[in-house]
């Protein structure tokens, strides 16, 4: 009896352990961007592939684009949070006022090579607020986008050019700095510029080159000023963050795939990515008027933008940390990555 019982137990953990090894798991990411973008098909189709390839077919992941699976990009962390979807993508500053620390890299003037920038802001996760602010979720990757150009319907050479513009940010330190310039700032996620600049509710947008294309920006204004220096006028945060659950559910050695296959080295490879989707774009709209800011000029924005740091150091410092102290971080997490 007690024999019978013994062999029992041994082969129903065995057929424990080779059903944990062998369960096929279907993960879905959902984010706001189209299908066309950047981020969708040379960043994150070819990692879901990867994927499944690493793990014979045992590891699938479905992106749907366009907010296919329902919401607004605001709401794209929560369902992250939640469980509506396995993997969120999305952009930190599409929730304002949650992740206070993360706003640091934002900050204009501050980012500098966008490839150590991502590395810098995935070292500050791990080593910190994957505890704090993200613990709700696991984060996979963290990354910047390359430098954020301003295109306007009306030409920008000076700092005086673009007062009284009507200008889009994507988050709360960016359209800080546009109202600061003397612009006027709306606040709106990606997908919604097409048709504000077609409707004329904005006179012009800041994005980066790469996700021109996708959106055809090229085709609604003429007019694109780039930022000469080392320092770009801004960029924005992304991460990729999974749902604790849908994480802890993976069998064992699919789990240690997708450690291996995130993290630090996705963030960078993401952010590469963005980097050379900069090139394709720019080389699309390269007919239309493109103006580069010298040194000189930009030196003045950079002056102009200095209230917009005290404001973000002020607020910090009401939400807990140490703002200056923070920027001071962030410096120094660049200089290790470069």
């Amino acid at each position: 009896m007690k024999l019978a019982r013994l062999l029992s137990v041994v082969c129903l953990g065995f057929w424990s352990a080779s059903t944990a090894f062998s369960q096929d798991v279907t993960l879905r990411l959902h984010h706001f961007m189209a299908a066309p973008a950047t981020l969708h098909a040379n960043a994150f189709a070819p990692w879901a592939e990867e994927l499944n390839a690493a793990s014979d077919g045992r590891l699938k992941v479905e992106l749907y684009p366009s907010m296919g699976l329902g919401g607004r990009p605001g709401d794209l962390f929560d369902q992250a949070v939640d469980g509506a979807v396995d993997i969120s993508l999305t952009l930190t500053g599409y929730t304002p006022g949650r992740f206070n620390k993360s706003e640091v890299f934002e900050l204009p003037f501050m980012m500098g090579d966008p490839i150590a920038t991502s590395a810098a802001y995935f070292d500050m996760i791990s080593e910190e607020l994957q505890a704090s602010e993200f613990a709700d979720v696991k984060i996979l990757a963290a990354w910047v986008h390359g430098p954020g150009v301003l295109h306007t319907k009306e030409p920008v050479e000076a700092l005086e050019d673009i007062v009284g513009m009507e200008v889009r940010g994507p988050t709360r330190v960016i359209t800080d700095l546009l109202g600061e310039l003397g612009a006027t700032p709306v606040g709106m996620p990606l997908p919604g510029i097409p048709e504000a600049l077609s409707k004329g509710v904005i006179n012009g947008t800041v994005v980066p080159w790469e996700i021109t294309p996708a959106i055809k920006l090229g085709e609604l204004v003429s007019n694109h000023t780039e930022f000469g220096g080392e320092r770009a006028l801004y960029t924005a945060t992304f991460i990729l963050a999974m749902n604790w659950d849908s994480y802890d559910a993976l069998p064992d050695d699919l789990r240690t795939l997708l450690d291996a296959m995130s993290g630090k080295d996705l963030s960078k490879r993401v952010a590469q990515v963005m980097v050379d989707g900069d090139e394709v774009g720019r080389s699309i709209y390269a007919e239309n008027n493109i103006i580069r800011l010298s040194e000189e000029e930009v030196l003045r924005w950079i002056v102009a933008s200095q209230p917009v740091y005290a404001r973000w150091v002020e607020r910090a410092n009401e939400k807990g940390f140490d703002g200056q102290a923070a920027i001071e971080q962030a410096e120094e997490l660049m200089d290790r990555n470069q």
